[in-house]
């Protein structure tokens, strides 16, 4: 599973190692060399799971599926995002999170309020 790509469709064969990654970020994290570049790329399908050859310079709009299963493979690739999020209890058991700001609190009276003072000195 690729943590830098969310909906990763195909795990990709590197030309240098031989060995399968879902980006080339994952490569250059686990592997000490940088990733070879080639043309002829093999790939494996998550779907199917069957290996299958591409030739990039000769990519069509028909070589974005899987030639096994017709899955869709060349998609805009999701990645993570962060966000701040709180997690609660559902509001309409707990709402105990929730603040509703039309209720306001009465105030606290004191001695040196001005407003009321005319009530208190009798």
């Amino acid at each position: 599973m690729c943590k830098h790509i969310l909906n990763a469709q195909v795990s990709i064969r590197s030309p240098c190692c031989r060995k399968w990654f879902d980006c080339a970020e994952c490569h250059a994290e686990t592997q000490k060399h940088p990733l070879m570049q080639s043309f002829d790329m093999t790939f494996v399908c998550k779907k199917c799971k069957k290996a299958f050859r591409k030739d990039t310079r000769e990519f069509e709009d028909s070589d974005e599926y899987c030639p096994h299963c017709d899955n869709h493979f060349v998609l805009e690739a999701k990645t993570p995002k962060a966000s701040l999020q709180v997690e609660s209890e559902d509001v309409r058991v707990d709402a105990r999170m929730l603040k509703d700001d039309r209720v306001k609190l009465e105030e606290q009276r004191t001695i040196f309020d001005v407003r009321d003072a005319a009530d208190r000195l009798g």
